[in-house]
């Protein structure tokens, strides 16, 4: 019989693996047409639907080993297409995407000397990680926005970078309490 945590036909799951299907939906739409407005809708409704599939393991009881490995999966694979995106198209400078996606190479390290340890690939995502990713999934849209010229733009620059700053700050401080808390569970 199989347990609660080895399901994977789960509607937080399939949540889960839409967004997944959205990233490269979302990098053609930025990179090729540059159906901006289109991609824009696409990264709002990735973020809701990241909301959702939370909300939704927790109140039903479908929390899964897979769905805590592809969430935060599809949470980075946007956060990457996004800062590629947005570089390629000018809007961000690279030091500012060298600096997020640092902060993932940096934890990349811990994956082997957790699973040395017994561990799985990763541990639980704690609530300043997902403010971080939060700020960021509120910063990228805004931002996209930003580069356009209309009466928002200055507006929603403000906010961007703001969002931007903060959670690239955020997501940095996550990492080091994330090394901190695999070091404590070596020691233990």
């Amino acid at each position: 019989m199989e347990s609660a945590e080895d399901r994977i036909f789960t509607l937080p799951n399939l949540l889960s693996f839409l967004r997944l299907l959205g990233v490269p939906v979302f990098l053609w739409l930025v990179l090729g047409p540059q159906a901006d407005g289109w991609a824009i809708l696409l990264l709002i409704a990735a973020g809701i639907s990241d909301w959702l599939d939370g909300k939704l393991a927790r109140a039903w009881n479908q929390t899964s080993r897979l769905g805590r490995l592809i969430d935060p999966l599809a949470d980075r694979l946007y956060i990457f297409a996004t800062l590629v995106g947005l570089v390629l198209r000018e809007v961000i400078p690279w030091w500012l995407a060298l600096l997020v996606v640092g902060r993932d190479v940096f934890l990349l390290f811990t994956v082997p000397i957790l699973r040395r340890h017994g561990y799985g690939p990763a541990l639980p995502v704690h609530f300043l990680g997902k403010a971080a990713t939060a700020c960021l999934m509120y910063a990228f849209p805004l931002l996209f926005l930003a580069s356009h010229q209309g009466w928002y733009a200055e507006i929603t620059g403000i906010f961007g970078w703001a969002f931007a700053i903060w959670g690239t700050g955020l997501y940095w401080w996550a990492g080091v309490l994330y090394v901190v808390q695999v070091r404590q569970l070596i020691r233990g």
